[in-house]
């Protein structure tokens, strides 16, 4: 839905299913686009910077006004000196937040759908619990037993938050690109975390600061937005850095692309006799990690 000040719910719908459960972030170009510098970048008068600081703010009412659109997904996700990309590609509800994904990684493909911020995937058979081909998880209620709730950067549209949370200091124009044959803007943004709701908690996961780009296109709307995280793992009992084998950190950059405003979006829930509800195991996991 579009929430208060007009946000996207979008991350949450698409990226908690690629990632089940880990906080997302990102900054700098991943896509395929060539990128031109334009004069002003690294030096801009106050003015560009007020300029693009008001762009970057009304950008996600913007993209929300839209309603629906396609998008394309990737997050790479590296940790202990390995790494893991998906990629997919779907249809989004810019107001609702429901979408219809296909993901792929590692030669396997997952259908995923998020409707009424519950998340279901269909797993390769060898991997469906009881024999049912579809597990969900409830994506609201893991977010609030992990103390992020409904605004947490899990949703990386957060138009109100965002606004609150980015002053003229924090956008740098970088230049122009083509993102999808679509000619844009690229911002360099960087997000005050304490400023965000929840944020004593975000810091304490991400760190003071929330890097991100976002491409806007001539009308102001998103084309594509990167975000680069990396996430701390809290420490096990009696554990150090030197006896624990967990990785200490995991770094995760997400990528989405939108495009095809307007799309039609049919996000419906398979048949309940067909679904694992595997949400009470996701919050027991949330709660052996707290």
């Amino acid at each position: 839905m579009v929430g208060p000040g007009g946000s996207i719910r979008v991350g949450t719908a698409t990226v908690a299913g690629v990632l089940v459960g880990t906080v997302l972030v990102g900054c700098g170009n991943d896509g395929d686009s060539a990128e031109e510098k334009g004069p002003s970048a690294g030096k801009e008068t106050s003015s560009a910077r007020e300029q693009g600081t008001e762009a970057v703010r009304s950008a996600y009412d913007k993209t929300a006004e839209q309603e629906t659109a396609r998008v394309k997904l990737r997050v790479r996700t590296s940790a202990d000196g390995t790494s893991v990309t998906v990629n997919g590609r779907g249809t989004v509800d810019l107001e609702g937040g429901d979408s219809v994904m296909t993901l792929s990684a590692q030669g396997e493909r997952i259908e995923q759908r998020l409707v009424d911020q519950v998340l279901y995937q269909r797993l390769p058979r060898s991997e469906a619990p009881g024999g049912k081909p579809w597990i969900k998880i409830d994506v609201q209620k893991v977010a609030e037993r992990r103390g992020v709730g409904d605004q947490s950067v899990n949703d990386p549209a957060q138009a109100a938050a965002f606004a609150k949370a980015i002053d003229d200091k924090d956008v740098t124009r970088e230049g122009t690109a083509k993102v999808g044959g679509v000619n844009t803007t690229h911002y360099r943004v960087a997000v005050d975390v304490a400023e965000l709701p929840n944020g004593a908690t975000l810091r304490r996961q991400l760190g003071p600061t929330l890097p991100m780009g976002v491409w806007l296109d001539d009308d102001g709307r998103i084309r594509r937005q990167q975000i680069d995280m990396t996430l701390k793992a809290p420490a096990e009992d009696g554990a150090t850095d030197r006896t624990s084998s967990s990785p200490q950190s995991a770094k995760v950059r997400t990528v989405m692309e939108f495009s095809d405003f307007g799309t039609d979006v049919k996000a419906e829930a398979p048949p309940s006799r067909q679904v694992t509800d595997l949400t009470q195991k996701a919050l027991e996991r949330g709660q052996t990690q707290n």
